[in-house]
């Protein structure tokens, strides 16, 4: 009894020492999101902060015109896209707000409507921001 116990307790050691040898690359968390206003007026598109850095963003939009409004994130005339493809967020209505969430690239955008009704606003994206590996409480 006490030989079985003694070959049990060593199996249980042997079987908790096995595991990977290989080392694990601990990649860098992206940047923590950053949020972008947007407002739609009868008059105008408003965006604030209008110039950021590269990485994960939340656009929050304002329809606050009177008309359903589709706004689009596009290149600027001449310039690198600060999105991999032009971005919509479909129809608002009007009083309406909406939630998007992208990743940002360095260069150039634009935000306006889709129906070309009010002029663009640029949005200026500079390059990576910092990670937020060491941030603490972040997602």
């Amino acid at each position: 009894m006490i030989g079985a116990l003694a070959t049990l307790v060593v199996l249980a050691g042997v079987c908790a020492g096995c595991g990977g040898s290989e080392s694990y690359a601990n990649a860098d968390r992206p940047p923590v999101p950053i949020s972008i206003s947007i407002a739609v007026t009868g008059e105008r598109v408003a965006v604030s902060p209008n110039r950021v850095g590269a990485g994960p963003v939340l656009l929050l939009i304002a329809n606050e015109s009177g008309r359903s409004r589709d706004v689009t994130l596009t290149a600027a005339g001449g310039s690198s896209s600060c999105v991999a493809a032009d971005a919509s967020s479909g129809p608002i209505n009007p009083q309406g707000a909406a939630r998007i969430s992208l990743a940002l690239v360095e260069g150039t955008c634009e935000v306006g409507v889709a129906d070309d009704t009010l002029p663009p606003r640029r949005l200026i994206v500079g390059p990576q921001r910092e990670s937020a590996q060491q941030d603490l409480l972040q997602p």
